[in-house]
């Protein structure tokens, strides 16, 4: 047999997966041939795609002689479309991509090397859809003989058939064709073995053959087939074809949920899932080498029709081991188990940090596709320290929201653990982490989930997550889970399970999901949360979490949609009173208060104040989005933002919403909203020398508005940095992108002093009731005022949000005596309406009793340019490295001088000049577009006065 047979044998099982999902013309395309791809979206594989309006791209490169384990001469890079070819649409899922001839579209130069494979992933135009597994389609070679197995279609991708074998009853009969590929000679004859018994030899280039199940027995039958051509080239087939055995019908043994189920027994463990209208479902895994066998054909407990759970046990499991493992549905979906802890995958997992994710277990590669679940028998239990932890009072919570991602340059948790002194020291008493369950991809908000009981690996450990809540409890601090119960995405099992191809949707009978969302604000697949097995998942995921990681509660992420009532179409109906959405979160809540009865429960909800009026009583806590009200304060604009909204900051108060109780959880920035710092920097108002985008002015505005912010009574939430006055926009990197990380932001006073300020607020909203008492508000115009009085004290807050000054009346409760809190100044008020002239941005908080005096100056504006913030040359790295295509430069110069900033590509050639003008002292910022330039290393030098600097950076396209 020729060598190139050899390779050709080793891929050949490849394409039968893909004969259909794409063709090729000449139909035995050679690397020598011009050749078009024709990609049918309607066939396996391609089910994201399909009924797929907008452009299909190709991620295509090649596997050659010298390379067949990973892709070489790709064209263009993943995820960028505007450097990977286009197909042309033929009709409805219907594609062409003409290769032309395949060394000249690749690149490839090198006479010794020769394509043999053809590999693709054809992708939606914004990288949401795409066929899955890679596409990969043989070459032929002149002067070869190949054989070509037409019928039945079979994938033999995972290297031995018995992993994909072909799946029939005792019942059935097989149409098994085989046909030659011989190019530049003639076929003599093909024959063809069954479990190594000859069944049929034929001369010439085709075979048709009969296999009846019925004369053979049950279980995996080996199928060779053999084909010679008229001199001495031959090239071999085989498939296995599997019998299943009668479904063993069985109640799932006592004591068992869906999932995994470990016994006392630590080699023993029992498997289950809820998976009606299925005909059989095999479980393979490490411990049966991947390969489908009928000692793993899973039983069937059958209550109804609409009610089969799936399940078996396995014994003699090795204690401690950790084992991967998925479920084989009707012979066509493998899954990993929707209940699983941890999952592995084949795209992803390469890109996890050995540091933050040691000993990772390895996808198995080779012998199964899509994401597996994994269980580890005998795993250590976590040695909780805190097992008392008593949470803050919930009307006097200040949440701190944050993002692994863009907290901490490592996404880990041990480093947020260790940063956890940062957020005490501000006076935090608890963090709502942005979703943490398993997502897809690794750069993410979190938003996109598929297993809801799966920490995602890309930011640590469960040992490391564990460790850092316990710290947390140590320090008084709660842990807060974002989490996404209103709908799963496409690599979901429950979304995989039962899929209505045709529609590209969840089919009509899948027991989760929708097929059609019921709100037009939903993403992925939505939940039908009146489904009983959306209950059980539910209550499974909210108990998990509590009960194995100890967390304090849960914010629900799009808390409005947990609804069957259709609004598809009116979003104002939506929003509507909703008694169905009332009793399914209730239900939700009874079913959590009974694992821990003091859970802390918010809601995303933004629904009519009636309804959140009824939740709040019953105790939810609801998020109150004021961001565009602060924002219109610091920035001084008493006109309409374009959400129509003003600077009136009344709707911050719970009281004037008519809610009953202090569960409205405001915030001035989230994850969602735009940064308050960042608007005042480009939008503020200004009046003769007052001016609010200067970065001092700025800043200050930010303390007045958090004084008019923390000390409304109710929990407060704050996002991550806006303590020091974060100034980048939401949309920086595109809205989802990362964000520059700016711990260096806590080395200037300007912004410490910020930090400082919201301290000494927590402090009063946390250690005096008073300021949980009844407020006395008038906060609608440009001089706002908040009023309290009880037995202990009177206070009178007062601010001036105007950009030019004022003399307005005291409004003290009181005369006598009164004290400045951040001054510690006493003053005499003679008579209740004393004046009081407010410079603009200037803002007191008097109280009749004297309170511990913050540190003296935080208040007061720092100047920038008077070295006090730039006191030497420096030119940071830039953000993002490696970059695709633009970046940022950030560098400060503590003396004015004439500044030169440009760019050099690895030769020493001038490419750009981002800077060439006279600038004062201060810190500046440059973006850099590289698109029109190619991949590699470049250089960026900075000049000024007798200052110079270089640095690298990377371009990679």
């Amino acid at each position: 047999m020729k060598s190139r047979l050899l390779f050709f044998f080793i891929f050949l099982f490849a394409q039968f997966s893909f004969s259909q999902i794409i063709t090729t013309a000449p139909a035995y395309p050679t690397e020598n041939d011009s050749i078009v791809v024709y990609f049918d979206a309607t066939q396996n594989g391609a089910s994201e795609l399909l009924n797929y309006t907008g452009t299909v791209y190709a991620h295509t490169g090649v596997y050659t002689n010298k390379n067949s384990s990973t892709w070489h001469y790709v064209i263009g890079t993943w995820g960028n479309n505007s450097t990977q070819p286009s197909l042309q649409r033929l009709g409805t899922n219907l594609y062409k991509l003409t290769i032309g001839y395949p060394r000249e579209f690749y690149s490839i130069t090198d006479t010794s090397e020769h394509i043999t494979t053809l590999n693709f992933v054809f992708r939606s135009s914004d990288g949401t859809k795409q066929t899955r597994p890679d596409i990969i389609y043989n070459l032929y070679e002149k002067g070869s003989y190949s054989l070509v197995l037409n019928q039945p279609s079979v994938t033999n991708e995972y290297n031995d058939p018995s992993r994909s074998p072909f799946f029939v009853n005792q019942t059935d009969t097989v149409n098994i064709i085989a046909k030659a590929a011989a190019l530049g000679t003639t076929s003599s004859s093909i024959t063809l073995f069954v479990n190594g018994v000859q069944k049929s030899q034929v001369s010439g280039d085709s075979l048709n053959y009969n296999f009846i199940a019925a004369n053979y027995s049950t279980g995996l039958n080996q199928v060779i087939i053999v084909g010679h051509d008229v001199t001495t080239l031959t090239d071999t087939l085989k498939f296995a074809i599997m019998i299943n055995p009668p479904v063993v019908n069985s109640p799932l043994p006592a004591g068992n949920e869906l999932g995994i189920n470990f016994k006392t027994d630590p080699t023993q463990v029992t498997l289950a899932l809820f998976a009606p209208h299925k005909s059989f479902v095999y479980l393979i895994g490490d411990f049966n080498n991947w390969e489908v066998n009928t000692a793993y054909l899973m039983n069937r407990d059958s209550v109804t029709a609409d009610s089969v759970i799936w399940w078996v046990t396995l014994n003699g499991l090795t204690a401690g081991q950790e084992y991967a493992f998925q479920y084989f549905v009707d012979g066509q979906i493998r899954i990993a188990d929707p209940f699983t802890h941890k999952v592995l995958d084949p795209y992803y997992d390469q890109y996890i940090s050995s540091t933050v994710y040691p000993n990772l277990k390895s996808y198995p590669t080779g012998k199964t596709s899509e994401i597996v679940s994994t269980f580890q028998t005998a795993v250590p239990a976590y040695n909780w320290q805190v097992t008392n932890f008593t949470k803050p009072d919930k009307d006097k919570l200040v949440i701190y929201e944050l993002l692994v991602r863009d907290f901490v340059d490592t996404h880990w948790y041990k480093t947020i653990e260790d940063t956890l002194s940062y957020l005490k020291n501000l006076g935090i008493n608890a963090i709502e982490f942005m979703p943490v369950m398993e997502f897809e991809g690794n750069d993410s908000w979190g938003y996109n989930p598929d297993f809801q009981m799966a920490l995602d690996k890309y930011y640590g450990t469960p040992g490391t997550f564990k460790s850092l809540i316990d710290k947390a409890h140590s320090m008084g601090i709660a842990v807060i889970l974002d989490v996404v119960l209103n709908h799963t995405m496409g690599q979901s099992p429950f979304a995989r399970l039962y899929w209505d191809s045709q529609n590209n949707r969840p089919a009509a009978n899948n027991p989760w999901l929708n097929p059609i969302p019921k709100h037009d604000f939903n993403v992925g697949n939505d939940f039908n949360h009146e489904s009983n097995q959306t209950k059980y998942f539910v209550d499974r995921v909210t108990s998990y979490w509590i009960q194995n990681y100890h967390i304090d509660g849960y914010r629900f992420d799009l808390s409005k949609g947990f609804t069957q009532k259709n609004t598809l179409g009116d979003v104002a109906a939506w929003g509507q009173y909703d008694q169905s959405r009332i009793d399914i979160l209730e239900r939700m809540a009874n079913k959590i208060w009974q694992i821990d009865s003091t859970s802390i429960l918010i809601l995303e909800h933004f629904a009519a104040d009636t309804e959140e009026a009824v939740l709040s009583n019953f105790g939810f806590l609801s998020w109150g989005n004021m961001n565009d009200n602060y924002n219109q304060a610091t920035m001084g604009w008493a006109t309409p933002s374009p959400k129509g909204n003003t600077w009136d900051l009344s709707n911050a108060y719970y009281l004037n919403r008519g809610w009953p109780k202090p569960s409205l959880v405001t915030y001035m920035e989230s994850h969602d909203e735009e940064r308050l710092m960042y608007k005042n920097e480009q939008y503020g108002n200004s009046s003769g020398s007052y001016d609010i985008q200067d970065f001092r002015v700025g800043l200050n505005r930010m303390k007045e508005a958090s004084t008019f912010f923390f000390l409304i009574p109710g929990p407060k939430m704050i996002w991550q940095f806006g303590e020091l006055g974060y100034d980048y926009s939401i949309d920086y990197n595109g809205r989802l992108g990362d964000k520059p990380i700016r711990w260096d932001y806590y080395t200037n006073p300007a912004r410490i002093h910020l930090y400082k300020t919201m301290k000494a607020l927590i402090y009063l909203k946390e250690n005096y009731p008073t300021f949980s008492d009844t407020a006395t508000m008038n906060v609608t115009g440009p001089i706002k005022r908040i009023m309290f009085a009880d037995a202990t004290m009177k206070v009178n807050i007062i601010g001036n949000f105007d950009v030019d000054s004022a003399k307005v009346p005291g409004n003290f409760a009181q005369t006598g005596g009164w004290y400045d809190y951040f001054t510690g100044n006493f003053i005499s008020v003679a008579s209740t309406s004393d004046s009081i002239k407010l410079a603009p941005g200037e803002f007191h908080i008097f109280t009749t009793k004297q309170l511990p005096t913050p540190e003296a100056g935080i208040l007061n504006p720092i100047e920038l340019n008077n070295n006090n913030l730039v006191k030497t040359y420096k030119l940071s790295q830039n953000y993002p490295n490696p970059f695709n295509p633009s970046t940022n430069i950030r560098y400060q110069i503590p003396s004015a001088g004439r500044v030169t900033l440009k760019i050099y590509d690895i030769l020493g050639r001038g490419v750009k000049t981002l800077v060439n003008e006279y600038q004062t002292s201060g810190s500046y910022e440059k973006s850099f577009n590289a698109v029109n330039l190619a991949s590699g290393i470049y250089f960026y030098q900075i000049r000024v006065n007798n200052f110079v600097a270089t640095k690298k950076m990377i371009l990679i396209k």
